[in-house]
């Protein structure tokens, strides 16, 4: 668990320097997971392991332990929020607001972009019709 501990962590700081060597606007823990998953792809690849069962690995035991605690990392979020009821109070609605309209207009473009790459594709639709 300590091997696959430090490894992931070797992995977010890794990612952490490369985001704010290069200025990129990615999150460098975005970065570190996507050179995990990079990592653990050309380690299948080299090794012949199938890595679809990563979750037998140790590093996948570990991973879905924090995942498992993962809730426990939104109670500090929970107690700001508590703390700062008088600004929600002011702001709610226009908060709420903010977040329904965003819900809806992402929904909205997802819908756009799905159907973008499937023209692009030419993906045959459920009745077997070309599009």
């Amino acid at each position: 668990m300590i091997r696959a501990l430090a490894l992931l962590l070797a992995c977010q700081l890794t990612g952490e320097i490369l985001a704010r060597a290069l200025g990129a606007p990615i999150p460098g823990p975005v970065i570190g997971l996507a050179l995990l998953a990079i990592g653990a792809l050309i380690h299948a690849r080299v090794t012949g392991a199938d890595p679809s069962k990563i979750e037998s690995t140790e590093l996948g035991r570990t991973a879905g332990a924090l995942l498992g605690s993962l809730g426990l990392l939104f109670v500090p979020a929970g107690v700001g929020v508590v703390q700062q009821l008088p600004v929600v109070g002011a702001y709610g609605l226009a908060l709420a607001a903010a977040l329904i309209g965003s819900t809806v207009l992402t929904l909205i473009v997802t819908v756009y972009v799905f159907l973008f790459v499937k023209k692009l594709t030419g993906k045959a639709d459920a009745t077997g019709d070309a599009p």
